[in-house]
């Protein structure tokens, strides 16, 4: 009961300071006169993973390395089968030709990146399959072209949307900024705890809590920004939130767990990596089943059967 407790406490304060860190940094910027666009390239687009970069950072120090990849895949399927699909039943969502066209595919390079990363075995026929420090590099890289991408994106538009902050002054604003980074370790550090511990009492895999508990907490961001997005109209903001989530994620959040500890690789979770391949191929895909660039209500439908299924062989097996 007491770590149920803690993962609880663990995700309210996690996606609270995260929530809060965003704003106040961004009010920050804006009172230095930092252009809105770089504000949502990095400060913004960093919140909604904020969440599972904290978790992993101390399942990394603690050696936990199938939490670190069970919580990055479990994110990005989440993302995928259960936030879209959800958001498509409230409303189909109209994809942009830029994100059918460069970013949903950039989000299956990035799936089948980590794959042929962590396929040691197969690949240089090693014992063992793992993440190790270059490899995390590499992710770190293939992170930097994303950023460079879409600062180019911003460039070219030549336009500058007014981004909506808080009225928070500068005191209160580095203040927050203090509190939400204590939030977000204190959180993340009850989330690993509290998760590791029921794990062990329960007897079952850290990658196990890692693709169900874990993954679906730290992606409650997405899921509110994404199903609220869907609900006002805003579905390219719901589609963009959820595939940009994933790669950085994949490059950003991985690649800094592994530059911290190797991860070792297991065979379950190389299922798990084909899966994160699969579905991310079948958005692809579902974007020209219909005339418009857009995943219908039969298709999200479809994406949330699919993860319900997903879930109910992980937890079986």
């Amino acid at each position: 009961m007491l770590d149920a407790i803690f993962l609880i406490v663990g995700f309210v304060i996690l996606i609270y300071s995260a929530d809060t860190l965003v704003e106040a940094a961004s009010t920050l910027a804006k009172l230095y006169n930092v252009p809105s666009i770089v504000i949502g390239l990095t400060i913004v687009a960093f919140g909604t993973s904020a969440p599972e970069l904290a978790v992993n950072l101390f399942a990394s120090a603690d050696g936990n390395s199938e939490m670190v990849l069970g919580n990055i895949l479990g994110s990005n399927i989440a993302n995928i089968l259960l936030i879209l699909g959800i958001a498509a039943l409230f409303n189909p969502l109209i994809v942009k030709r830029q994100t059918t066209w460069i970013e949903i595919p950039l989000s299956m390079l990035a799936a089948v990146a980590v794959f042929l990363l962590a396929e040691d075995t197969l690949i240089d026929g090693t014992v063992m399959s793992q993440i190790n420090h270059v490899d995390g590099y590499i992710l770190l890289l293939f992170f930097l072209v994303f950023v460079a991408y879409n600062i180019s994106l911003s460039i070219r538009n030549n336009g500058d949307e007014n981004l909506e902050t808080k009225d928070y002054g500068k005191g209160k604003s580095i203040l927050f900024i203090i509190l939400g980074l204590i939030g977000l370790t204190a959180g993340g550090k009850s989330i690993v705890y509290g998760a590791s511990n029921i794990a062990e009492m329960m007897g079952i895999s850290q990658r196990i809590i890692g693709l169900t508990i874990v993954a679906i907490g730290t992606s409650l961001p997405e899921m509110v920004t994404s199903v609220v997005a869907a609900k006002k109209g805003k579905t390219d903001i719901a589609i963009g939130n959820v595939v940009g989530s994933n790669i950085f994620n994949t490059f950003l959040v991985l690649g800094v767990s592994a530059t911290i500890s190797p991860i070792v690789v297991s065979n379950q979770a190389l299922i798990d990596l084909s899966i994160n391949i699969a579905i991310s191929f079948l958005l692809f895909i579902f974007m020209f089943t219909d005339k418009a660039h857009r995943l219908t209500r039969r298709e999200g439908l479809f994406f949330v059967i699919m993860y319900i299924a997903y879930l109910s062989w992980v937890i079986i097996h």
